[in-house]
């Protein structure tokens, strides 16, 4: 479903390059949940930008359900990345002065769809997660584990092909992070792709093949 093959890239700034992957190559298949294990630093977030279509390698390719987003246009590629992948961040990037329901509906605007059928999906997906009763108040109204939720549903509301997650649970506690990754192993278990990068080694544990940076 998800193939990195050899991939490199080194950033640049000035006269300093700093290569961060050298001839890097992973495959996740549909229902497959793979782990990246590393310290900060090693490229791991670099990792997740190449594979969702955001970060254009310096060599190797990118093939997701078939197709290489940059191969695309950059339009045709966002439209790609909103049908196809779901993003998880440790910081969340919600839109501060949306609620709950419209940051959940960012991703059906994404991918320009903001339907009857969609908005319904988007408020079944934050009853799922506990959040009824938030539907209309704004992130700084929201504990850190109700943020995360959200944006889980916000990932989830196209029915992508791949969930990519950045240290999902680096800032959560127990129960809330058992949410989200009982979330993703369900996910892989219905048939997507999950992708996720740690530094800690108990939460890479939980997936179904380990990669180590």
């Amino acid at each position: 479903m998800l193939s990195l093959d050899t991939i490199s890239k080194t950033y640049r700034k000035g006269a300093r390059s700093v290569p961060v992957l050298c001839d890097l190559s992973l495959t996740v298949a549909r229902g497959e949940f793979v782990s990246v294990l590393g310290p900060s630093g090693c490229g791991k977030t670099t990792i997740l930008l190449t594979a969702g279509g955001l970060l254009t390698p310096d060599a190797g390719s990118v093939t997701l359900d078939g197709t290489d987003p940059y191969a695309l246009a950059p339009e045709d590629r966002a439209a790609f990345r909103a049908e196809h992948v779901g993003f998880v961040f440790q910081q969340f990037h919600l839109v501060p002065y949306l609620s709950v329901l419209d940051n959940v509906m960012t991703a059906g605007l994404a991918a320009g769809d903001t339907s009857a059928a969609v908005r319904d999906k988007a408020n079944g997906l934050i009853a799922k997660f506990g959040l009824s009763e938030r539907t209309h108040h704004c992130p700084a109204e929201l504990s850190v584990g109700e943020r995360q939720r959200v944006a889980l549903a916000r990932a989830l509301l196209n029915s992508p092909s791949l969930l990519l997650a950045d240290e999902p649970t680096g800032n959560l506690d127990d129960d809330n992070a058992h949410i989200v990754l009982d979330t993703l192993r369900q996910f892989a278990h219905d048939g997507g792709a999950v992708l996720l990068v740690t530094h800690d080694q108990r939460t890479a544990d939980l997936a179904d093949n380990e990669i180590r940076l």
